[in-house]
Formats: C-alpha cells, sequence, structure tokens
C-alpha cells in the first residue's frame, strides 16, 4: 500500500515513484518532508520496464514525481529543483547566488561523485548481484568503495567543522542529497561511525529530523539494516 505523510496539504497530491535503497528518491523523500508536501510514496519495479512507467519517464529510473494538475519532473536534481522552484516558503537552495552555486556544488558531488565511487558500488556487490544472481560479491571492489568511503566521510567533517550545516549556515539540498547517500551505505553496515566523530554528529542531526524517519522504517526483504541503522543514538 502507498504510504503517505502525515502533513498534508489539501491544494494538491503528489505521487513519488522510487525504491526503498534509491539515493536520489530518498533526497527528494527528504526534501518534500522538509517543506511539508504531502505525498504518496509507490515503489516501482525498474527492471520490469512497465509501459505505464516509461509514459512517464522513458528512461525507466527512479525518482518519478507526478503533481495531480501539474508536472511529471525525473530524476533527483531536477525534482530537487522543481520543488523550491515551486514551493519556496520553505527554500533548500540557500541565500543569494554564492551559497546556491555551493549548494549544487555539493549535491554534484554526492549525488554524482560519492554515488559512483561508493554508494552505487556497495548496492551492486552487496544486493544487486544476489537479486540477479550474477554471481558472488567482488571483495575487491568492496573494498575499494569502502576506501573511497572515507575519503568522503573525511571531507564532510571538513565541511561540518566550518559551519552548522555542509553548504552554510542553513540546512540545504547538499545535506539531504549527502544524507541519502550515507542513509543507503548505513543501511548495507558499511559506514565506520567511530572512526569520523564529526560526521556522525552532522548525520544525527538529520537522521533525528521528522522528515527523516520514514527512511528508518524502509525494509528490502532479504536484507537486515545494520543493526544501529534506525537508532537515532547510534
Amino acid at each position: 500500500m502507498p504510504r503517505v505523510t502525515l502533513e498534508r496539504r489539501a491544494e494538491r497530491m503528489r505521487t513519488l515513484f522510487h525504491l526503498p535503497l534509491s539515493a536520489p528518491s530518498r533526497a527528494v523523500r527528504l526534501a518534500l518532508g522538509e517543506k511539508g508536501l504531502a505525498f504518496a510514496l509507490v515503489p516501482e519495479p525498474v527492471w520490469e520496464r512497465r509501459a505505464e512507467f516509461l509514459a512517464l519517464n522513458a528512461a525507466g529510473e527512479v525518482p518519478v514525481l507526478v503533481e495531480d494538475g501539474g508536472p511529471v519532473a525525473c530524476g533527483g536534481g531536477v525534482i530537487l529543483e522543481y520543488l523550491d522552484e515551486a514551493y519556496p516558503e520553505r527554500p533548500l537552495i540557500g541565500p543569494g547566488a554564492a551559497a546556491r552555486a555551493e549548494t549544487r556544488r555539493l549535491v554534484d558531488w554526492f549525488a554524482r561523485k560519492c554515488a559512483a565511487e561508493v554508494t552505487e558500488p556497495l548496492l551492486h556487490e552487496k544486493l544487486h548481484k544476489r537479486y540477479l544472481r550474477l554471481g558472488y560479491p567482488d571483495t575487491e571492489a568492496i573494498r575499494a568503495a569502502q576506501a573511497r568511503l572515507a575519503e568522503h566521510l573525511s571531507y564532510i567533517e571538513h565541511l561540518a567543522d566550518r559551519q552548522r550545516w555542509l553548504a552554510g549556515d542553513e540546512l540545504s539540498r547538499a545535506d539531504l542529497v549527502a544524507a541519502a547517500e550515507l542513509s543507503v551505505i548505513d543501511y548495507l553496515g558499511d559506514i565506520p561511525w567511530p572512526r569520523f566523530a564529526a560526521a556522525r554528529d552532522w548525520y544525527a542531526k538529520i537522521k533525528s529530523r521528522p522528515a527523516f524517519r520514514p527512511l528508518l522504517e524502509d525494509y528490502v526483504p532479504g536484507t537486515t539494516p545494520a543493526a544501529h541503522y534506525a537508532d537515532l543514538d547510534f
């Protein structure tokens, strides 16, 4: 059954097609929650290549946001941009051109670089290979992704030590996208939190926000999340 956020706005309903461990989908869920926008959450088995879904997004990928009486927005970055333009009351992009440029830079860093170097390889080796029957996990690929993860955690610590949030004094898309990537990795149990106290403290701030809590309820059949995954105090 589709799940709907508790807070609703009567003027428009939204449907978000997603997968539980899709980091871009998770970032959009966080943004919708931070903006207080109600949405129905619908899992989409993209491997089935459903004609109805391909009619919404020819790329056959999640996330896809459909608004009643509004547009169909496809892709995490596109949806985040759309939400800030369509619902500017609670901006997640930062004040001024410089702050917005920094937010977009960090969004690209985590959505592209961290995803390619860490999140996607770990998901592929630890989850997708099993479901698609592609053989055993490649331990060398896992170790390489874990080494890159340490670099990204160190960078988060560098950013968190300088300011309250990653891109400045206000929560922004940069925090949501970075937290979405880490949440997937954390579900798999690959984050050595004791080694990165500043990154853990920043993530704890995000993890304790109401918008984040539905993510902690996600469960992928056959894959048990790390024991601390849903624990706000780690």
